[in-house]
C-alpha cells in the first residue's frame, strides 16, 4: 500500500507509528536507510488488531536488539515492528520454570535466572539480542543453546492469531527451526535447574572472560557473520576464513575484526553495499580456497 493509504487504515495506531522512519540507529552496525513504517507495538491486543488491519498485504520485519542485522540503505518498501517495554517482563513460575517477553535481553534472562538459583542460562550472558532473536535463530555459544532450556512459546500470526506451541513440536537445528518467519514471538517459558547463586555466578565470569578474550566488544558489529559449517566439516568458520582471505581485506569502513575473523565491524561510515561487498568477498575466498560453501548467521533486511 500506499503511504497515504496505510496512514488511513492505521490511524488509530498513529501514536505507535512512524512514517518513512530511520532504521540507521536501530542496529549494532548502525548502517540503514528508511523504511515505510516503523511501528512500535505496546501491547499484545494493539498488535493482534494492528496485524489484522494490515492485512497481509506488507512485507513485515521484526525487530529485536539488532545485534545480528544488517539493514539496507536503500529503501524498506514494508513494515518494521519493535515490541515496547511491555513486553520485556520476566516472572519466576513454581521452582524451576522462568516465563520471559520476547523483548527481554538474553543476558537480563540469564541475571534473573541466577539470582532465582537457576542454573542452564548462564550462555545467555554471551549473547546480545532478545529472547524473541534467539528463539528464532536458536541461538547458542560455548556449547548450549535455546532448545536445551525452552519449554514452549507463545506466538502471533501474520493475520493477529494467538497461538502456544509446545517445544517438542518445533524442530531445532544450528542456528535455526522450522517455524514460520512471519511467526512473531510474544513470549517464552524456560526450564532451569537449581543451583547454588555463587556457582552460577562463577560459570557467567567464566564465559564472558572467555567471550572478551576472543570476540570483539564495544564496536559496531553484528556478531557471528557465518555459521560454522558442521555438515561440510569438522573447522570453525573463522579457522576457514583464517586460511582463505587476507585479513586486513576492507570495503570502505567495512572490515574484518582483528580480534575475530567471523566478526565484520563498521570503522566508520560503512554503507549496507560496503558490507555485503566484504560478506560476499569473504564467502567467495573460502569456497575457492576450500570448497565449502558458507551460510550466512547474520540476517539481512533488503
Amino acid at each position: 500500500m500506499k503511504i497515504n493509504e496505510l496512514k488511513k487504515v492505521l490511524d488509530e495506531f498513529k501514536d505507535s507509528i512512524k512514517f518513512e522512519h530511520s532504521i540507521k540507529k536501530k542496529n549494532w552496525f548502525n548502517i540503514g536507510g528508511d523504511t515505510k513504517v516503523f511501528y512500535k507495538a505496546n501491547s499484545l491486543k494493539e498488535l493482534a488488531l494492528f496485524l489484522k488491519k494490515l492485512n497481509n498485504k506488507e512485507k513485515i520485519f521484526i525487530l529485536g536488539a539488532g545485534s545480528n542485522t544488517l539493514m539496507t540503505d536503500n529503501f524498506f518498501d514494508g513494515v518494521v515492528i519493535k515490541l515496547s517495554k511491555n513486553f520485556n517482563n520476566i516472572s519466576l513460575l513454581g521452582e524451576d520454570i522462568l516465563i520471559a517477553g520476547s523483548a527481554v535481553l538474553d543476558k537480563s534472562l540469564s541475571d534473573f535466572a541466577m539470582n532465582n538459583s537457576l542454573s542452564g542460562f548462564e550462555f545467555l550472558s554471551c549473547i546480545p539480542g532478545t529472547i524473541g532473536g534467539g528463539i528464532r535463530m536458536n541461538a547458542g555459544c560455548f556449547g548450549a543453546e535455546f532448545k536445551d532450556i525452552l519449554v514452549s512459546i507463545q506466538a502471533i500470526d501474520i493475520v493477529g492469531n494467538v497461538k502456544t506451541i509446545p517445544a517438542k513440536d518445533i524442530k531445532f537445528e544450528y542456528r535455526k527451526n522450522n517455524l514460520p518467519d512471519n511467526l512473531i514471538f510474544l513470549s517464552a517459558s524456560f526450564k532451569g535447574k537449581k543451583d547454588d547463586i555463587p556457582k552460577i555466578s562463577d560459570q557467567i565470569l567464566k564465559l564472558k572472560t572467555e567471550k572478551e578474550k576472543n570476540q570483539p566488544t564495544k564496536i559496531k558489529t553484528s556478531g557471528s557473520t557465518f555459521k560454522n559449517p558442521i555438515s561440510q566439516t569438522n573447522k570453525k568458520v573463522w579457522e576457514l576464513i583464517k586460511e582463505s582471505v587476507p585479513l586486513d581485506k576492507c570495503f570502505g569502513d567495512a572490515c574484518i575484526s582483528e580480534k575475530h575473523c567471523n566478526f565484520f565491524v563498521n570503522k566508520g561510515e560503512a554503507s549496507f553495499k560496503d558490507m555485503t561487498m566484504l560478506i560476499d568477498f569473504v564467502a567467495k575466498k573460502v569456497l575457492e580456497k576450500t570448497g565449502i560453501s558458507l551460510e550466512k548467521e547474520i540476517k539481512i533486511l533488503e
